[in-house]
């Protein structure tokens, strides 16, 4: 999901903040027909598994500014070979960068760099056809009176690779029984109120690594939250089975 860009960065501006654009999920979006990570001062794409474009491992950044670039190619482990990056700006952006930044060896390597080289040219196309899956699915949980789908602003050109829902009404046994139903017909739900992070689920809460916090118009969220990944090797028939299984289940709670 894209949130409103030019709020977003009217505010930033503002407050004197960096945008840097988490687009691990959006690669292929657009807001207002510029591409996600177009808005920031650099935009990170993640190509591990389920991502738009897929390597299994690994990922990238873009930037049109040439000193942070400079700073990414010295820190991405190019020693001084850094004027052979195919990416790299002009030298003197290297020269005050080069010996105050270390080495993190966290090269793409080319193996990598060809598998996704191809993908890229099918992009669009996958986008169109992640959409119709999409769109297909969330018409069908739109009409259960119990499902919310998140409101998609108009001048958002979605990428729909997984499909977010609530069901407001339920409580976390009721969350916990559907998930169970679902799995019962062959539908893998991920839920972000259980207790305890699954799978990609992990949400602040489950943060040991970070200060505590209080959020609870989140909490209030994520208690009802599902999530299920969109995969291109479903047909719209698949989406419109994957609907009717899914309130089924809803109403099955009744």
């Amino acid at each position: 999901h894209i949130c409103d860009m030019d709020s977003l960065m009217a505010l930033t501006r503002s407050t004197g903040v960096t945008v840097i654009e988490d687009c691990a999920h959006t690669m292929g979006a657009r807001w207002k027909n510029v591409r996600s990570g177009n808005h920031g001062i650099a935009g990170c794409f993640s190509t591990q598994t389920y991502k738009h474009i897929n390597s299994g491992e690994g990922g990238l950044l873009t930037t049109d500014d040439p000193d942070l670039m400079a700073r990414a190619i010295i820190l991405s482990g190019s020693y001084m070979l850094y004027e052979r990056h195919g990416a790299a700006p002009a030298t003197e952006h290297f020269a005050d960068i080069r010996l105050k930044t270390p080495n993190m060896s966290a090269r793409m390597d080319n193996l990598r760099a060809a598998i996704l080289m191809p993908q890229l040219a099918t992009l669009d196309a996958n986008v169109t056809r992640w959409n119709a899956l999409y769109d297909t699915l969330a018409a069908i949980l739109d009409s259960h009176p119990g499902i919310e789908t998140p409101r998609r602003p108009d001048d958002e050109s979605k990428v729909g690779s997984s499909i977010q829902f609530r069901v407001p009404d339920f409580s976390a046994d009721d969350c916990r029984a559907f998930v169970a139903r679902n799995r019962a017909r062959g539908v893998e739900l991920k839920w972000f109120g259980a207790p305890d992070p699954h799978g990609f689920t992990s949400i602040y809460s489950s943060w040991q690594y970070a200060a505590r916090q209080s959020l609870p118009r989140s909490d209030a969220i994520f208690a009802t939250l599902f999530d299920m990944r969109l995969p291109l090797t479903f047909s719209v028939d698949d989406c419109r089975l994957l609907g009717e299984i899914i309130t089924d289940c809803v109403s099955d709670n009744d």
